[in-house]
């Protein structure tokens, strides 16, 4: 069977370092970190006091307050992200199949905030069960995608899909799996997350999960530094628009660049920690590669999940030396969340536009803080720890893994006839 090729013509972002793709953008070549104290709540006994929040967000500038009403805060991101994605596609959503659009959008917890806000109101009422008729609308995760279809009438596939920090990007790949069967034209995709919150917070302390450098939290994060101590909570969304070649071509719609490939494993090793073999998430780029009939020495850059963890950055690095031996030397590598934070579901969609931001530009975004590279890391792979790098970029791998050992890497090229 001949496949579809599979093209992404809009792009939307709500994230720690911009409120738009522009300013996300901007923000990520100037090497700004996303970290400053906790303002949802109070964090003051927390062991982490600081966390990588959406600043100067004003929903009501986009969305009506009886709406609002029915949304939590990771619906309300993924909403104006997709309001953004879909005028920057330039479709006419007069003149558009409605029933040929799906929304799918991936997301780690959903609406945990509004579950643990109302539990803590229903045990500081004296356990009184007055319950909002909305609260069950705002924390399950699926109607993030269906507000979105409700709001622009896409009758088309609509779901979301859950597999930790790998949401987005599974979200993503069935995206281009349905297009690529001719089960829609378009698929509004992407992921959303806004779980910086008292229990969230505290539950990955428990864990020694995330970095306790209070005093210092704009370096906290450090992706592959040898003084990493955990990673920092982010939140945010951004939304693709994914179209089948034909129909973007026949609107005559500008294309960012092709999504060619997929690759999904699972580890096997725990429920928590990677495998450190990083055998299964190398056969993840391989199968990323295969699927888009891409050799390794093609590829010119990675988007690293890199998540300032010693042994999540450790084992990545060691299947990126398995799958690509020399090359490795001469890939750019780099880490979003050294300036976003850890946006959980939610980072393979915005670290997907980045991606596209560097195809278009010819320019990968540093990796911040890093400053002593982990001695067990080859020392002589370019983390673009030194700024900006500018380079012909037409081969790149993202790479996303999850709790539960979900492993998902997308591979996108440049567009060309």
């Amino acid at each position: 069977m001949e496949f579809q090729r599979i093209v992404i013509t809009g792009m939307g972002a709500i994230t720690p370092v911009g409120n738009n793709v522009a300013d996300f953008w901007n923000g990520l070549l100037n090497g700004v970190s996303g970290a400053a104290p906790i303002t949802h709540f109070d964090p003051e006994k927390f062991l982490t006091r600081f966390a990588c929040e959406v600043k100067n967000f004003v929903v009501e500038d986009y969305i009506p307050k009886k709406t609002l009403a029915r949304m939590d805060l990771c619906a309300q991101f993924a909403m104006v992200s997709t309001m953004e994605a879909l005028e920057d596609s330039g479709l006419d959503l007069e003149k558009v199949n409605k029933e040929r659009i799906g929304v799918i959008f991936g997301s780690g917890i959903g609406g945990f905030t509004s579950m643990m806000d109302s539990a803590i109101s229903f045990i500081d009422n004296n356990r009184t069960p007055r319950f909002s008729p909305y609260l069950l609308i705002k924390v399950l995760g699926d109607v993030i995608s269906g507000h979105i279809s409700l709001k622009y009438g896409f009758s088309g596939p609509n779901y979301i899909t859950s597999s930790a920090c790998a949401s987005a990007a599974n979200a993503i790949g069935d995206a281009m799996h349905l297009l690529q069967l001719g089960k829609a034209d378009i698929i509004v995709t992407g992921g959303t997350e806004a779980s910086i919150n008292e229990t969230a917070i505290g539950g990955f302390n428990a864990m020694y999960a995330l970095s306790t450098r209070n005093e210092d939290y704009t370096h906290a994060s450090r992706p592959f530094d040898s003084e990493r101590d955990g990673f920092v909570m982010g939140e945010g969304a951004a939304t693709l628009i994914l179209e089948t070649l034909d129909h973007a071509k026949a609107r005559g719609a500008k294309i960012y660049g092709e999504l060619c490939g997929v690759g999904m494993t699972a580890d096997t090793f725990h429920i928590t920690a990677p495998a450190p073999d990083g055998k299964s998430a190398s056969a993840s780029m391989r199968l990323a590669m295969q699927d888009a009939g891409v050799q390794p020495e093609e590829v010119d850059y990675i988007n690293m999940h890199g998540t300032s963890t010693q042994q999540g950055d450790l084992a990545e690095c060691i299947a990126i030396q398995n799958t690509f031996g020399d090359h490795a030397e001469k890939l750019l590598l780099n880490s979003t969340k050294s300036m976003t934070g850890h946006l959980l579901g939610a980072g393979p969609a915005i670290e997907s536009v980045a991606i596209l931001k560097s195809i278009q530009d010819n320019i990968v975004h540093p990796t911040i803080n890093l400053n002593h590279l982990d001695e067990r890391i080859p020392q002589n792979w370019n983390f673009c720890a030194n700024g900006p790098v500018r380079r012909t970029i037409n081969t790149v791998l993202s790479n996303s893994f999850g709790f539960g050992g979900h492993n998902v890497t997308l591979l996108y090229k440049r567009y060309t006839e």
